[in-house]
């Protein structure tokens, strides 16, 4: 019998066509005959050889329904290919999964959104089976790419809109499912997905009114969970939980493909000003994610920041706080080895900026362009405060160990004008952009070093990073002075008392404030004994700035009672006591000219630092002492007391009044105050003289050239004698009371000033050689002594000769040993 007319015969088609057939009732409404597709589903187990034919047949089937629009009998058929899915799980399934995609493929390729929501309801439930066996040749390719189309669904009708868009994104949701776990199917991982499974959900999560539900950290999916059903409708909240989903099942190589494509939809669809939904997908991502991978997510950032080091303004700001978001939440886990490379970069576009809005100066000579200068310099000071605030925020919540790296690493970032400088060329920006630079990095370091607790100062303040801070502390600068005084503060207050404080003053009662204090340990009290002159000396110097303003002050006063809680011990406070007298002595001598404000600020900090100290040692006869002072000062000379000096209208005198001693802390007081076993008293008759170092040069200080002068001429000369010399109480007596050596020996540095100022650098370089030279001819002899004189041999003899002893060796062969020595 010819086969089409077997065709035609109902009795003689294949018994898996009438089964098919039979499911079909002749009325679609009626729905799926739950009887004939128990039949089927019977003869579908028992022979799973038939599965694929079944599978053929339903798919010609329901294509010629949906092209004749039979969606009645659509629909019973993609239920039925459900219910075989679900009830066969034989090896001969492939070839019927094949059919069902098909099918799938079908309905999603229609215009219908009926159909589309049907077919992406179907391969869902297709998704969550769990195959025994992996496919080895089964691609999705389609699939994503018209799941993605639907996520982009702009039908005119806003339900159906959202419906298709909510079908496109459980599609999606499918997708991932069905291939994250199947190691064959890692190809979902690549760029061309990725660029269009990612856009799809952000492009939905974009959507959304109420940005803050999107990123919260505390409600994120578990993966492989089906949403909420109450949201289910919602394509943002659906986005979000996708989205989540699939970056928790990026492993360590598919990283940087799931967040390259984000980085682009944000570029593409100017996203980074405002940056609020920037921020809220990097949170999302960064909560996402395994804590491991972290530093993939910063490094894309880093990577992208500097693609586009040429932007707007705001475009740059927008990725900083972006930056900012990512580090905060990624310093509270692991980092990896990106620590240094996320400053690196920081400091590198802070410098990029400050070049931009400083750069572009000269150029602008039109009065109509000076506008928008300034518009374009307060734009780059929103990406430089960003800069700043992601470098401190970043530094503050690292470990203690990896802080004190970081805060290195800003250190020898910080550039000198007039100096080579590996990373900004300090001539091109100027001494105006050198100082911009300088004012933000210490503004940084404040912030990185806020809340570091180290157990010593040696780990915390290392000659690598307390050298250059000091160098800075001597610019003719108030602001930076400020910026170095706070960071200090924030390294040697480890007890934070510095709240207690509050500004400079005279403390009646220092006990109420009750200040927290331990021991010093030994690290510290080796610490203060190799660097405490350089601290002095900084305090010493800055005191006298003629810049200084208030808040100098304040924060000097605090400097030295941080000092005398954290680091003293019975020689630190010898050598503090020291330093305010010298300070004291400076100001009444006022060599340097200095004005009437700061002398008088000078006198109110020695006040309000030796009331402090007073109590803080409990002396009652130091306390009284100081007392005395004050109360005269607050009658005859209220200008030297801090509450009075620093109030904007106090009348300040011509001069001090050098006579009046009454109205000034005494070394001999203090020293018959202090007298006993504790303190080393004779030390306080030896005046300080700060130490003098090369850092000096690097500072352009005024006051430079007078400081190495002095050190050239005077101290070879003078100092050994005046060391060599006995110290007494008449010598004392006799230097206070005789004026007449001090006008002598200032005279004396007047002319050495003089000198090295005025005088021709070929006379001063003759001068320098002479002594180099006498220091050569000295070295000279005593070598020529120490290489003449031969070594005495153990049997050489001694001769006299023109009066001159001279030795003569024997050779060893002919030594005489004792016995006891020859083997």
């Amino acid at each position: 019998v010819p086969a089409r007319v077997c065709g035609c015969c109902g009795p003689l088609r294949p018994r898996y066509k009438r089964l098919v057939d039979n499911i079909f009732p002749e009325d679609p409404k009626d729905g799926l005959s739950k009887s004939d597709m128990e039949k089927l589903t019977f003869y579908a187990v028992s022979a799973p050889e038939k599965l694929d034919r079944i599978g053929a047949y339903l798919a010609e089937r329901l294509s010629r329904d949906v092209v004749r629009h039979r969606y009645g009998n659509v629909v019973i058929a993609m239920e039925a290919l459900d219910q075989l899915l679900m009830a066969c799980h034989s090896q001969s399934i492939k070839p019927f999964v094949e059919s069902f995609l098909h099918m799938v493929a079908k309905l999603l390729e229609s215009r219908e959104p009926d159909l589309q929501v049907l077919g992406t309801n179907s391969f869902v439930k297709f998704a969550n089976i769990e195959e025994d066996t992996p496919s080895y040749h089964r691609r999705y390719d389609f699939f994503v790419s018209q799941f993605s189309a639907m996520c982009h669904s702009m039908h005119e009708e806003p339900e159906t809109r959202s419906r298709i868009r909510v079908a496109g994104i459980r599609g999606l949701q499918g997708v991932v499912r069905k291939t994250v776990n199947d190691e064959l199917q890692a190809i979902i991982w690549e760029p061309q997905h990725m660029d269009k499974l990612i856009p799809s959900m952000l492009f939905n999560m974009q959507d959304a009114q109420d940005l803050d539900r999107v990123g919260h950290p505390a409600s994120p999916s578990v993966g492989g969970q089906e949403p909420d059903p109450d949201h289910q409708e919602d394509p943002v909240v659906l986005a979000e939980s996708c989205f989540r989903e699939l970056l928790g099942r990026a492993a360590y190589g598919n990283m940087n493909n799931a967040v390259r494509p984000v980085l682009v939809h944000l570029d593409n669809h100017h996203l980074w000003d405002p940056n609020e939904f920037a921020v809220s997908c990097f949170r999302i991502i960064m909560y996402s994610i395994q804590a491991q991978h972290s530093h993939h997510v910063i490094q894309q950032v880093l990577n992208h920041l500097d693609t586009h080091g040429r932007n707007t303004p705001r475009v740059r700001a927008g990725i900083v706080q972006v930056l900012l978001e990512t580090v905060a939440i990624a310093a509270k886990g692991s980092v990896g080895p990106t620590v240094l490379e996320v400053f690196n970069t920081l400091l590198k576009h802070l410098r990029i900026s400050v070049d931009l809005e400083l750069g572009e100066g000269p150029r602008r000579a039109s009065a109509a362009s000076a506008s928008s200068g300034r518009f374009k310099e307060s734009e780059e000071r929103i990406v430089q405060n960003a800069i700043i605030q992601t470098i401190g925020f970043f530094g503050g919540n690292l470990p203690d160990y990896q802080r004190a790296e970081v805060m290195m690493f800003i250190m020898g970032k910080i550039p000198v004008y007039g100096t080579p400088c590996h990373s900004m060329d300090t001539v091109r920006i100027g001494h105006q952009g050198t100082k911009r630079i300088q004012t933000m990095l210490l503004s940084s370091l404040i912030m990185v070093t806020s809340g570091f607790k180290s157990k010593t100062m040696v780990a915390a303040l290392p000659p690598p990073f307390l050298e250059p801070l000091f160098s800075i502390s001597l610019m003719e600068d108030s602001e930076l002075r400020q910026l170095v005084l706070e960071i200090l503060h924030n390294i040697i207050d480890r007890h934070d008392n510095r709240a207690k404080l509050r500004g400079i003053r005279i403390i009646p009662n220092v006990a109420a404030l009750k200040f927290k204090r331990e021991k010093i340990s030994k690290q510290d009290v080796a610490f203060m004994k190799k660097h405490g002159q350089q601290l002095y000396r900084h305090i010493y110097l800055g005191s006298k700035e003629e810049d200084n303003v208030h808040k100098n002050y304040e924060l000097l006063f605090t400097t030295l009672a941080v000092l005398t809680i954290e680091l003293t011990n019975e020689e630190v406070v010898i050598d503090l006591i020291r330093l305010a007298i010298a300070l004291q002595d400076m100001a009444l001598a006022n060599e340097e000219s200095m004005p009437m404000v700061i002398r008088c600020g000078i006198m109110a900090l020695v006040a309000a630092y030796l009331n402090f100290l007073s109590q803080m040692i409990a002396n009652p006869s130091f306390c009284q002492h100081v007392n005395k002072v004050v109360e005269l000062r607050s009658l005859d000379a209220p200008h030297l007391l801090p509450e009075h000096i620093f109030k904007d209208k106090c009348p300040l005198p011509d001069s001090l009044d050098k006579e009046d001693r009454s109205l000034y802390f005494q070394t001999l007081d203090i020293a018959e105050c202090l007298a006993g076993p504790t303190y080393s008293v004779d030390r306080l008759s030896i005046s300080y003289v700060p130490q003098v170092t090369d850092e000096d040069r690097l500072t352009r200080r005024k006051s430079v050239v007078d400081t190495i002068s002095l050190q050239v001429d005077i101290l070879p000369n003078n100092l050994p004698d005046q060391l060599a010399e006995e110290i007494t109480f008449e010598t004392l007596k006799k230097a206070i009371d005789t004026t007449g050596l001090e006008e002598q020996e200032r005279e004396k540095r007047r002319q050495v000033i003089e000198k090295f100022q005025k005088a021709p650098f070929e006379e001063i370089a003759a001068h320098c050689e002479s002594k180099a030279n006498m220091l050569h001819d000295r070295l000279a002899q005593i070598f020529e002594l120490t290489i003449r004189r031969p070594p005495p041999s153990p049997s050489g003899v001694v001769s006299v000769s023109a009066g001159h002893p001279q030795h003569q060796s024997v050779p060893v062969y002919e030594m005489k040993f004792p016995d006891l020595c020859v083997y």
